[in-house]
């Protein structure tokens, strides 16, 4: 009998190991493709502002990248966010990039260079727009802005867009009733805290590093984006179709104790690229961001919401030849 166990536990275990072996197998298999030599080379990333989530995001991305793809060299390139973006990978200054959708499609719509090579490989997040006010101020509404020292965003930036055309909406002119200012994220969060400016726009996920940080040593609160701005802005007609009312949930940002959600609209982002990018890079590098969700949104939050199911709907791109691959291979 003392002979016996030992072999009866040997087999046991052989066994053991090899139902391991198939399910390592069967789980490489959906992430990794067998006997495919992962891409190498260089490509670069735009990302965003060094206390944005583009920047946080795309950093951690590369990491993701290097573990699959150890042959990959990712250089990040920090930006003013979605305009510059969409510029650099139209151009071919970028491979890959994030930016939002109403910001490709005025690039689109103005014919831009490069225009008509963009390609989508997925939907990840929504930005939210962010009107902060010290909590102390007299604005309650947009429409408190008027006459005040306002940051709009970087020039460059997908927040100058959406800030210019909510002003609009609410019957402020940009360039005349406020006092603009070109903040953002890097430095609109200290200029309001020492009195630089009355007010600063920011359309990021949540939460936003810069404003988590803001938080902890400085009161401040949202004013709302309500209905009636929301109508007159999607009344704009063209890129105001991606804008879409949503509320800011309490708990964004847990320090500020906010009493209530706040009303404001919400814009998605996309993962991007051109058309002549190679396919099997792009087919694993859509892989890598669909299965990287829970790791990298341990970190940012807003990796949580990248989802499979919706990661194919990337309007107004259409999508790239590598991400349809992958998007068909894990097709039920």
């Amino acid at each position: 009998m003392s002979k016996l166990l030992p072999r009866i536990g040997r087999r046991r275990a052989l066994q053991g190991a090899a139902a391991g072996f198939v399910v390592l197998g069967l789980l490489l298999w959906w992430l990794l493709p067998l006997g495919e030599a992962p891409p190498s080379g260089t490509i670069t990333f735009s990302t965003g502002g060094s206390r944005g989530v583009y920047q946080e995001y795309g950093d951690r991305l590369r990491k993701e990248f290097g573990k699959d793809m150890p042959g990959l060299k990712v250089k990040l390139l920090e930006s003013d966010g979605s305009q510059q973006n969409v510029r650099r990978v139209a151009t071919g200054k970028a491979d890959f990039t994030i930016a939002a959708a109403d910001a490709v499609e005025t690039y689109e719509l103005e014919h831009r260079s490069g225009a008509r090579q963009l390609r989508g490989v997925a939907r990840l997040y929504d930005d939210y727009v962010q009107l902060i006010v010290p909590r102390g101020s007299d604005i309650t509404t947009v429409a408190d802005l008027r006459h005040k020292r306002v940051a709009i965003g970087l020039p460059n930036s997908g927040v100058r867009l959406i800030a210019d055309r909510v002003l609009k909406a609410a019957g402020i002119d940009p360039a005349k009733d406020i006092t603009p200012e070109s903040d953002g994220i890097d430095t609109g969060p200290d200029r309001l805290r020492h009195d630089k400016i009355d007010a600063f726009f920011w359309s990021g996920g949540l939460p936003t590093n810069g404003l988590v940080e803001l938080a902890k040593k400085f009161p401040f609160r949202f004013i709302p984006i309500d209905g009636a701005v929301v109508g007159r802005l999607h009344a704009q007609g063209d890129v105001a179709r991606y804008y879409r009312t949503t509320n800011m949930p309490q708990s964004a940002y847990p320090s500020l104790r906010q009493s209530s959600t706040v009303a404001t609209i919400a814009v998605s982002n996309l993962l991007m690229t051109r058309k002549d990018m190679d396919p099997r890079l792009t087919e694993w590098i859509t892989r890598i961001v669909i299965k990287s969700r829970d790791g990298i949104g341990a970190h940012v939050h807003s990796a949580q919401l990248v989802d499979l199911r919706t990661a194919i709907y990337t309007d107004p791109l259409a999508l790239h030849e590598g991400a349809r691959r992958y998007y068909r291979s894990v097709k039920p």
